[in-house]
């Protein structure tokens, strides 16, 4: 697997940085989107971050356009978009892709890593998903796994920076199933 920590990203305000500087910390990664019917997971993420940023976790997000187009703004107007809304103090990076020919290496190396998603209602949304593309978006449907669902996929990565589990959109951050991984890779 690729090193995370080594791939070369650019913060929502525009400076490059990586994922380095959260060395020996946890992550949740999540692709994230303003204007989906998950967008309100923006407010549970924020109290994810604020209960366990003290024991080491980084909430990461990475806003994506791709799914249904929901997340057509610039880096300012998204970051002045989870400021207003939702508070977000997690740090938040620059727009990628999280799907397609244009994969961002980070989402890459996630896929890799961690290729199944945890979540017992995936296909069950899924199918509500594909339902919704296929009268909005002429007939797409979703990706294949092992790709990305939807926003709000998540990726947990412990301090030694092993992803070790990842969540299926509709699973929300302040679900039981999230908090336990969260705690158990913040005591690895």
């Amino acid at each position: 697997m690729a090193d995370i920590y080594n791939i070369p990203l650019k913060r929502i305000t525009g400076e490059p940085t990586t994922l380095g500087e959260y060395r020996n910390k946890a992550l949740l990664v999540v692709n994230v989107a303003s204007q989906c019917g998950l967008t309100p997971q923006y407010k549970a993420l924020e109290a994810l971050y604020s209960q366990f940023k003290g024991d080491g976790l980084v909430v990461c997000g990475f806003p994506a356009n791709d799914f249904g187009a929901q997340e057509p703004g610039t880096d300012d107007e998204i970051r002045a978009f989870c400021t207003t809304n939702f508070s977000v103090d997690f740090p938040m990076f620059s727009k990628i892709a999280v799907t397609g020919a244009a994969t961002h290496p980070l989402y890459q190396a996630l896929i890799a890593a961690r290729p199944q998603a945890t979540g017992d209602t995936r296909e069950g949304f899924r199918q509500k998903l594909n339902g919704f593309l296929a009268t909005k978006h002429n007939g797409a449907t979703t990706n294949p796994e092992p790709g990305v669902l939807w926003n709000f996929e998540k990726f947990l990565v412990d301090r030694k920076g092993n992803v070790v589990d990842r969540f299926s959109p509709e699973v929300t951050p302040d679900d039981p199933a999230v908090v336990a991984a969260v705690e158990l890779a913040l005591k690895s």
